[in-house]
């Protein structure tokens, strides 16, 4: 206990002492320039180069100061900054997505005159089966806007397949990819008639095989354009199919096959047309 309470003296009296040296300083700094002689030498030697690191170290303080206001400032207007940049984003998102739904329906407007004899009614696609292909879907349009079951259904440039079921609004099609569709095709230079199957397979490789082409003496060539029969008992003729990617002559000797590179992209449908004249209607007419 005696200890301590020495010790506590000892450091009062050197804060005390401090204080006297500071308050010393202090009364050389303000006399510095006014005396001669040694107080002079001691306030240049003490009191001067302590002012000089009390004012940097003040100034060092300001700049910091400044500093702090100058990142808080540059924070805020990144935060405004990056806003803009979102908002920017999003409306050339938007203006994308405009100007790809343009060029579909442009595309479908193309389509739409290559076959004018016909009405239609624009769809979009609202639902499909699992899986990558569109291969059956269920579209937006029904018995009210004048729908019916085997109606057919284009998109592209060509055949996407035919209505099989309707309600009061919505309608389901069955794609001409699907593994269940058989299709009555003719190649469009020489009229030869042939088959043309779904495969859900082959769809990976971006092709549909047709068969039963009679082998004869007109020449099929890669690219001819097929096209939907005039004895198909449910499509349209003249409806582009596709383009012959392949033809072989069957090992029978009296029929071909092949694929065919499909005139509508089945991975990504969004909007189609259905046309509301049916084949059997036509056949009636007649």
């Amino acid at each position: 206990m005696k200890k301590t309470k020495k010790n506590s003296h000892k450091n009062r009296y050197w804060l005390f002492g401090l204080a006297l040296v500071c308050i010393l300083l202090m009364v050389l700094s303000t006399f510095a320039d006014k005396v001669r002689g040694p107080f002079k030498v001691m306030a240049n030697v003490t009191v001067i180069p302590m002012q000089q690191g009390i004012n940097h170290i003040g100034g060092w303080l300001g700049d910091m100061n400044d500093n702090f206001k100058t990142l808080k400032e540059v924070q805020t207007e990144n935060k405004k900054l990056k806003e803009q940049v979102n908002d920017l984003i999003t409306e050339n998102n938007n203006l994308q997505e405009d100007k790809y739904e343009l060029e579909r329906l442009q595309a479908l407007y193309k389509l739409d005159q290559n076959y004018a004899e016909y009405e239609k009614v624009g769809a979009h696609v609202i639902g499909k089966d699992s899986g990558n292909w569109f291969s059956t879907f269920t579209i937006d349009k029904g018995s009210k806007d004048g729908i019916e079951k085997n109606m057919n259904v284009i998109a592209g440039t060509g055949l996407v397949g035919i209505v099989t079921e309707t309600g009061p609004t919505w309608s389901k099609v069955r794609a001409i990819i699907d593994d269940s569709s058989n299709v009555s095709a003719m190649v469009l230079s020489t009229s030869d008639r042939c088959i043309v199957e779904g495969d859900l397979s082959l769809m990976s490789d971006g092709k549909i095989r047709f068969e039963q082409m009679e082998n004869n003496d007109n020449t099929i060539n890669v690219g001819e354009q097929i096209v939907t029969s005039y004895i198909s008992d449910k499509y349209l003729q003249g409806i582009l199919i596709g383009y012959v990617s392949e033809v072989n002559v069957d090992s029978n000797n009296l029929t071909r096959s092949g694929y065919i590179t499909p005139a509508v992209d089945f991975k990504n449908l969004q909007e189609v047309l259905v046309i509301t004249t049916k084949k059997s209607s036509i056949t009636e007419n007649k």
